[in-house]
């Protein structure tokens, strides 16, 4: 209830689903324990159920005209303890008071005033009362958010034709880059960090990512999954986004799974940690979709039993794409159809209509690629749609069709130096990065690994050494080339005035190794600082040690009075992960539910 309060939604509470309606109270005290203000409690037990069930003129408030239905409580009703003495319905007293309600049976009443004083008893025992050890981890989410801030005296690697400057100062205001250059002017209640001997660029740029997805990321049920979105599961909740942040990762690229020739739509973000899904969406980004071509799609190596969803051979696969672009040209033809002559609206078709928007050049192509066979005939295949493809993903053999890739006018967002893992890849070299680029290829190195995105600045290195690539253009394979791939280099990617304020500080050399993100800025908000993360860190270690310390008392405990399954279900349940951070990998237990309690 807090977070959905805190969250601008209206909460209404009920005993339904509760066994035992008399613990009621006691959750509501939590609650309020947890945030919630007893005046929101208040809202949400009157006038919010009055007014959601349309009855708000009769109930919900004290008021001359409205019904006489009133609780009187012997203290303060957010107390668990403080008895209530009876209710008026609609005019008429009900006491609640044991003595005045003929129908207790009294000897039942005894006995259980008998089993409350010796419940009292057995708490006194306990070495202290029980205290709620986990924090809530909105508490954990500081976000600085300056009316503008000053970088002074910094190295700046601009990912722009001005290149990289050194002893520049940096100034965001309002969330946009509003100069660059030296000994500017110092705004008014600006925040400002003295950058000598350090490094800024713009924020780095994921152009393939799963990492905050919740559950998984492949639809692969049928061949197309063009009507399923990526922008319905964003899991804001992925511990992922503050480690990525803590790399100066700033945009990611949230790509369905290569499960099928025709995958699910896209969703871009900003690691706007602390917001919900759908503040975290880059609004400005066009939208886009997943493709894929080779083994997955055939399903290769899934089992005897994946054998029966078509395609199962190579040459199937544009012979699918085909198939799925040519009614989708139908589709939008009987739409153009009805919009000029009127009629009948043609059925809606999810698919079909994600597809004709690929036609319309309103949706761009993310296709996972390995062989350049395969290249080929994928580029040919949209030519006669007249489709450009926005990027080619991992694209490991591009190096041998560099020249016709760029022709087409499909970016190249690659692998740095994966290779070798399966038998589809056996060409794949390190060097294909910077081949494409020498081709005229803009290629971006992307992470596909949740690991990877917490480097992608070393990622970017490697260009250097696999192909002699510069320092400053190797960069922008994870700055302003993802951004052009994505089609958002008007608004990211690049530290150019009147961009948005998206920049990551650097203790050294971007592409050193040696060198850790200091802090991450988005749209001039600071959602990263080192430090800010070591004492998170730290907070949450000792936090873990206090509830294992309780789980394993607690443990012990119920070894005493439990002689069923019922402890052990309840200690699976307690270290299960929730599904947030479970990211579809089957993760649902984890070592610390062997912990010792002897």
């Amino acid at each position: 209830p807090v977070l959905l309060q805190k969250n601008g939604l209206e909460i209404a509470l009920t005993t339904h689903g509760i066994k035992d309606k008399k613990t009621f109270r006691e959750n509501l005290a939590k609650v309020i324990e947890r945030g919630l203000s007893k005046r929101d409690a208040l809202a949400a037990l009157t006038t919010t159920p009055a007014r959601l069930t349309g009855a708000a003129d009769q109930i919900g408030t004290v008021e001359a005209g409205k019904l006489a239905n009133l609780v009187v409580v012997e203290g303060d009703y957010f107390d668990p303890k403080a008895k209530i003495k009876g209710v008026w319905i609609e005019g008429r007293w009900n006491t609640l008071e044991p003595e005045n309600l003929t129908w207790i049976d009294k000897k039942k009443e005894e006995d259980q005033e008998k089993d409350e004083e010796k419940k009292k008893e057995d708490d006194t025992k306990e070495d202290k009362p029980d205290e709620r050890l986990a924090r809530s981890p909105i508490e954990e989410n500081t976000v600085l958010e300056p009316t503008a801030v000053l970088v002074r005296n910094a190295t700046i690697w601009t990912s722009s034709k001005r290149g990289v400057l050194k002893k520049q100062d940096l100034l965001i205001a309002d969330g946009k880059i509003k100069k660059i250059g030296r000994n500017l002017q110092q705004p008014e209640n600006a925040h400002v960090i003295d950058a000598e001997g350090k490094h800024v660029t713009a924020g780095l740029i994921d152009a393939h990512n799963h990492s905050m997805i919740l559950g998984s990321v492949n639809e692969g049920t049928l061949p197309s999954s063009a009507m399923v979105s990526i922008g319905d599961v964003v899991n804001s909740e992925s511990p992922e986004t503050h480690r990525q942040l803590a790399g100066g990762l700033t945009v990611a690229n949230l790509l369905h799974g290569s499960a099928n020739p025709i995958g699910g739509q896209n969703a871009i973000i900003k690691l706007r940690l602390g917001q919900g899904p759908e503040a975290m969406k880059f609004k400005a980004a066009p939208p886009g979709i997943k493709f894929a071509l080779g083994e997955n799609v055939k399903q290769s190596n899934w089992g005897d039993d994946k054998t029966t969803r078509f395609p199962q051979t190579r040459m199937g696969v544009p012979a699918f794409h085909e198939n799925r672009f040519t009614a989708a040209w139908q589709y939008n033809r009987q739409w153009r159809s009805f919009r000029e002559k009127g009629g009948a609206p043609p059925r809606r078709d999810l698919e079909l209509e994600t597809l004709g928007q690929i036609i319309q050049a309103k949706r761009w192509i993310h296709c996972h690629s390995y062989r350049q066979d395969e290249i080929l005939a994928f580029i040919r295949t949209m030519e006669k749609f007249g489709v450009r493809i926005g990027t080619l993903q991992h694209v490991l053999e591009g190096y041998k069709v560099a020249d016709e890739i760029a022709a087409h006018g499909a970016g190249g967002s690659c692998f740095a130096d994966w290779w070798a893992y399966k038998y589809e890849v056996i060409d794949a070299i390190p060097y294909a990065g910077s081949l494409m680029r020498e081709r005229g290829v803009v290629v971006s190195f992307n992470s596909d690994s949740s690991d990877l995105a917490r480097r992608l600045n070393l990622e970017a290195a490697k260009a250097v050494k696999y192909g002699n690539t510069r320092q400053a253009e190797a960069l922008n394979f994870v700055t302003i080339n993802p951004a052009k791939q994505l089609r958002v280099d008007h608004l990211v990617g690049s530290l150019e005035v009147g961009k948005d304020g998206d920049f990551v500080i650097w203790s050294k050399h971007p592409l050193s190794t040696a060198t850790v993100c200091l802090e991450t800025w988005i749209e001039g908000k600071r959602y990263f600082e080192r430090n800010e993360g070591i004492a998170r860190a730290e907070a949450r270690s000792k936090e873990r040690e206090k509830l294992l310390a309780k789980v394993k008392s607690k443990a012990k405990k119920d070894k005493k009075t439990d002689k069923d399954k019922g402890s052990e279900d309840g200690r699976a349940a307690f270290f299960r992960h929730a599904l947030e951070m479970a990211h579809g990998l089957g993760v649902i237990n984890c070592q610390d539910c062997k912990i010792e309690t002897e």
